[in-house]
């Protein structure tokens, strides 16, 4: 294979220090290093325009490598830093692994400010306090749920980006009585992390409801997806309320149970609500009575019957779940989200 007009893939290691990453990362926005790979890459090469190749299984499981040019990355990070007001100077701490989009977003975002991100990865003690950072909802429960010396180091920044998942509500509302500037973010590794900011599309980018699902078109797009006249259709439904994006979860979380539709995202998302200092994932199984089963995993103290009284009331019968699975931790796809593969996976196995 001839591969004079691509790029070797040099992969990034989870446990790398920051300081040299900073100058690998230069040379790969610039082109004068090889494309730097993140997460689970197979790949040898990739294209001359890949600046960073980003492995990831996304919510379905199934394994894909994301190229992202150094155009896409550096429009993301000056959108980002323009919507906080970050100035030159000011500093980003790094809560993420090295091995998503999102951490990459927080080294670009510092190198256009001209800092290094503060390394926070494994840190033991009192952190260090920094303008900004970003973190995904498990992480912001954990610091609302016991880990004061990370709740600290939250409340001591500007503001605090939360994505990677669904952030419920009553979660956000518990950070910002804590004294935390949250801003909920919207985005995939398609398109550089997050391009909707508190359901405003960040500069740059534009957004369609069709049929009820996410459209995404502007400079943050991957170079290696497939458009339909500049736009990516995600697999997220979402719609317009007073001009800002509520994102209503994926189109492919609806199962139908009884014959009756039921989305999975619903069901966690009321359950967040009412009950905010336990943890939640629904799934389902196939049943050869229902079809398919819901399932409700919980980490914390509530009692079934309160989950069954409550999703009863508030989204009917046919949300009763068939089986409640204590949990002492959600399993995740990702940084952020639940796996529910390996959930359904589990229980077909007992």
């Amino acid at each position: 294979m001839d591969t004079s007009s691509q790029r070797k893939i040099l992969r990034v290691s989870p446990s790398c220090a920051i300081s040299p990453l900073v100058g690998e990362i230069t040379a790969a926005l610039v082109g004068d290093g090889p494309t730097l790979g993140f997460g689970e890459i197979s790949s040898e090469y990739a294209p001359s325009y890949a600046a960073i190749a980003i492995g990831t299984s996304g919510t379905t499981g199934t394994s894909k490598e994301v190229l992202l040019s150094s155009s896409a990355l550096i429009s993301s990070a000056k959108a980002s830093n323009k919507f906080i007001g970050a100035q030159s100077g000011d500093t980003w701490s790094l809560l993420l692994p090295l091995t998503h989009i999102a951490a990459v977003n927080v080294i670009v975002r510092s190198m256009e400010l001209g800092t290094t991100p503060i390394d926070l990865r494994d840190f033991e003690g009192e952190y260090p306090n920094a303008n900004y950072t970003a973190i995904v909802p498990t992480q912001l429960f954990r610091a609302l749920n016991g880990d004061q010396l990370l709740l600290n180091h939250l409340k001591s920044t500007k503001a605090v980006l939360v994505g990677g998942a669904a952030l419920s509500q009553t979660l956000r509302n518990q950070a910002e009585l804590a004294g935390i500037k949250v801003i909920t973010t919207y985005g995939m590794t398609e398109t550089c992390g997050g391009c909707v900011y508190d359901g405003t599309a960040l500069e740059g980018v534009e957004i369609e409801i069709r049929n009820g699902k996410i459209f995404i078109k502007g400079p943050v797009l991957a170079s290696s997806i497939s458009l339909d006249n500049g736009w990516f259709e995600t697999n997220d439904l979402g719609e317009y309320d007073n001009n800002e994006l509520v994102v209503l979860g994926r189109s492919d979380d609806v199962i139908i149970s009884g014959g009756e539709n039921l989305s999975l995202n619903a069901v966690e998302s009321s359950l967040s609500s009412a009950f905010p200092n336990s943890q939640f994932a629904a799934f389902a199984v196939q049943d050869p009575q229902w079809g398919q089963s819901l399932q409700v995993a919980v980490v914390g103290a509530i009692s079934d019957d309160q989950i069954t009284a409550h999703l009863e009331k508030d989204l009917g019968y046919f949300a009763k779940p068939k089986c409640i699975h204590r949990m002492t931790s959600l399993p995740l796809l990702g940084i952020g989200k639940i796996d529910r593969k390996s959930l359904a996976k589990g229980i077909a196995n007992e």
